[in-house]
């Protein structure tokens, strides 16, 4: 077994690609470089918020694709199955017929992020409605409901970088102000 790898999100990327990310990371300038480019977190903070942008989103591009059931955030995606999203089919059989429900779960890391980062994770998983593995009709597919689905996918993965080194959230979300009593 060998020893780990520096940058493990950014692995398949081309050595160039990765001396500039450990460049930026040796100059402490990732953050700010993030920040430079993604300047604002959304606002949708709720698993119903979240089942309308991603309702919206597959109405947009991909409306006679099965219906889904379920959207939300999940706290132990990442953790426990190394990922960032998923996607789900659940079967139940109903008097004689084979029933389907699709639920989509995004990492709970993906409320404190850009706009662009939720597009790219909810454009990820809905692309497996209509194929499973990631091959370039999937990728295709995601490039048609994000043109730029590349970069930012390899974006998220040098956030991701950030946080696996700092554990610092940069778009976490600010506190609520303190309420004054009314007189």
């Amino acid at each position: 077994m060998g020893t780990p790898h520096p940058l493990p999100f950014l692995r398949a990327y081309p050595e160039t690609v990765q001396l500039q990310v450990q460049a930026l990371i040796q100059q402490e300038r990732l953050a700010s470089w993030l920040l430079s480019r993604y300047p604002k977190a959304h606002g949708i903070r709720t698993d119903g918020a979240l089942y309308a942008y991603v309702m919206a989103l597959k109405n947009e591009y991909m409306r006679h694709a099965d219906g889904i059931s379920k959207v939300a955030f999940d706290s132990k995606i990442h953790v426990v199955n190394h990922a960032l999203g998923m996607h789900s089919t659940i079967s139940r059989v109903q008097g004689s017929k084979l029933k389907s429900k699709h639920e989509i779960k995004l990492a709970a890391m993906f409320k404190d992020t850009p706009p662009e980062f939720l597009r790219m994770i909810t454009v990820h998983e809905l692309a497996h409605l209509r194929w499973r593995d990631h091959d370039r009709a999937f990728y295709q597919l995601c490039e048609h409901m994000a043109p730029d689905y590349h970069q930012l996918e390899f974006d998220v993965r040098v956030y991701l970088t950030h946080l696996e080194l700092t554990g610092q959230r940069l778009w976490a979300a600010s506190p609520t102000p303190p309420q004054h009593p009314t007189a």
